[in-house]
């Protein structure tokens, strides 16, 4: 593969995600959930669910901290008994 072809390649996959501004944001917010509390597995889930979203302006909660589920949906029946 030639060097401009894969330049162009990243310079799309860059604009595609939002521009080089967009790409800033990201790389911020990962290394900020690289810095943050929690376990390897939880920062790698975190930092998945950012990359999800390109530009995104909200940062994820602490991944420490579990997500609560939907309203409505994946909470267990009460016991019975």
């Amino acid at each position: 593969m030639k060097i401009g072809k894969l330049a162009g390649k990243a310079k799309d996959m860059v604009d595609k995600r939002g521009g080089a501004d967009s790409l800033k944001g990201d790389a911020q917010e990962l290394k900020e959930i690289a810095a943050g509390k929690g376990s390897l597995k939880e920062k790698a889930r975190a930092a998945g669910q950012a990359l999800k979203q390109p530009g995104a302006e909200e940062h994820p909660a602490d991944p420490a901290q579990p997500q609560a589920p939907p309203a409505g949906g994946g909470a267990a029946p009460p016991e019975q008994g």
